[in-house]
Parts: C-alpha cells; sequence; structure tokens
C-alpha cells in the first residue's frame, strides 16, 4: 500500500496520507513518502499549490502506536534522530517554493495537528478537532512549538500546548490557526476551489511572497524592510511582472 497516494490536476498537486486503519498516524514510512512527494511537487514548474489531506475518518492523529513504544526504548541519540526526522519534514514545507495547504477533516491531533500547523494555509470542514494534547503523556510538542508562537503569540500557544485540549475548527478559524471553514459536505470540491485560486495570481510573485515571509522571521523592523526592498527589485525583473506591467499599461 501507498503510504501518500498522489493525484494531480493541471495546477495543484494532491497528497493524501494513507492509513485510514491507523487513523492516518505518523510513521517513519508516512514522513518519508510525504516528503518525497512534496520534493517532486516541489520541482514540477506548472504546479500552482499542494493540498495535504487524510484518507479515511481523520486528517492525522499523531504518532502510532508503534512509533511510541520504539520513542520508549530508544537511546537519546535515537530519538534525537527520530524527532529530527519529523522537525524536517516541517522545514521542508517551508522550502517549497508553491503553498502547501492542509485540507482537514476529522481530527487533527498531537503530530498531525503539528502537521497541518506547518503548512502554508489550513483550511477544516466544520466538524473538524485540532488539539495537542502531547503533555498528556509527559511529552512535549516541541517542533511545533516554533511555527506555533509565530501564527498565535505567546499566550494562546501556551495554552494549547500545555493544557492539551480538543477544539473544534470554528476555535481554530477564530484564533488564527485555520484560514477557512467549509461544510463537510462538498469540502473535496471547496479545497479544490480554495486551491486553484493559485493559478490565477503569478506563480511567480506567491512563490517570492512565501519566501520573504519566512526570511523576515526574528528580524528587527528596518532589517525586514530591507529584505522586502530587496525581494521587491527580483519581482519586477520577473517575466511575470513585466507582462502584467505591460498589460495594465495597455488598458
Amino acid at each position: 500500500m501507498n503510504e501518500v497516494i498522489v493525484e494531480a490536476t493541471d495546477s495543484v498537486r494532491i497528497l493524501t496520507l494513507n492509513r485510514p486503519e491507523k487513523r492516518n498516524a505518523l510513521n517513519a514510512a508516512l514522513i518519508a513518502a510525504l516528503k518525497n512527494a512534496l520534493r517532486e511537487a516541489d520541482a514540477n514548474g506548472e504546479l500552482r499549490a499542494i493540498v495535504i489531506r487524510g484518507a479515511g475518518k481523520d486528517f492525522c492523529s499523531g504518532a502510532d502506536l508503534e512509533s511510541l513504544r520504539k520513542i520508549s526504548e530508544a537511546s537519546y541519540e535515537e530519538n534525537l534522530e527520530d524527532a529530527r526526522n519529523l522537525a524536517d519534514l516541517f522545514l521542508l514545507i517551508r522550502k517549497v517554493r508553491i503553498p502547501v495547504i492542509a485540507a482537514v477533516h476529522g481530527r487533527a491531533l498531537a503530530g498531525g495537528c503539528g502537521l497541518a500547523t506547518a503548512c502554508d494555509l489550513v483550511i477544516a470542514t466544520r466538524s473538524a478537532r485540532f488539539g495537542y494534547p502531547e503533555v498528556k503523556i509527559g511529552f512535549v510538542p516541541a517542533m511545533v512549538a516554533a511555527i506555533l508562537r509565530r501564527n498565535l503569540g505567546e499566550k494562546k500557544s501556551f495554552e494549547l500546548l500545555t493544557q492539551g485540549f480538543e477544539f473544534p475548527g470554528e476555535e481554530a478559524k477564530a484564533i488564527g490557526l485555520v484560514n477557512a471553514i467549509f461544510d463537510d459536505d462538498g469540502f473535496d470540491a471547496a479545497t479544490l476551489e480554495y486551491a486553484s485560486v493559485y493559478s490565477k495570481v503569478s506563480g511567480s510573485a506567491v512563490s517570492m511572497t512565501k519566501r520573504l515571509l519566512h526570511d523576515i522571521d526574528g528580524n528587527d523592523f528596518s532589517a525586514a524592510v530591507e529584505i522586502g526592498v530587496e525581494a521587491n527589485a527580483r519581482a519586477r525583473m520577473t517575466d511575470d511582472c513585466k507582462k502584467g506591467i505591460a498589460k495594465f499599461l495597455d488598458k
């Protein structure tokens, strides 16, 4: 069985986590397959967006029981390598040039919620549930903390990461973790329509904007503006920008 099902449209690559019998729980094989699928999509210059979704009833329930068993028996060095494997997936999502969209239905919990949070955009069904319950078993939702802190701020991040409760998609949208909520019925079509917006705007401008947003992380205001100046100048040199200006001037 393929851990990740890859589907293609004209401009959107859909990656479906394919362990429905395990609620798409993360293990080494699934993480490796997702990394490979992301790299392949990133190399395709025709694509404008990537969607990550889950097969079956849930988006992703975090680590599976076998992975947890290995964690409990592993040495520090082995656990360090295992944690870095998931961290590398989160970093890869940021490095991919096009938007990566998490389409969440059912539950996105623990590492599954971390995976959704690591994506550039998150959409969800009205019945979706989110949560970082790692603290309930003495675990720390550590890698995602760097992303969540940037998305939500310190106090809300602290509450979510240290209380471990589940919360509905509507609340996730209200606090800024989710971009858009759709009805459960027709969610697949709504997902494709949402992602297809990127076929209607400049691909190079979107890619440069994604890179800019990540590049200015951790910089003071003046440095961030200077990085923006350089990105602005590079954007003016692209074919999309030159064609866009010409089209505008011809009106």
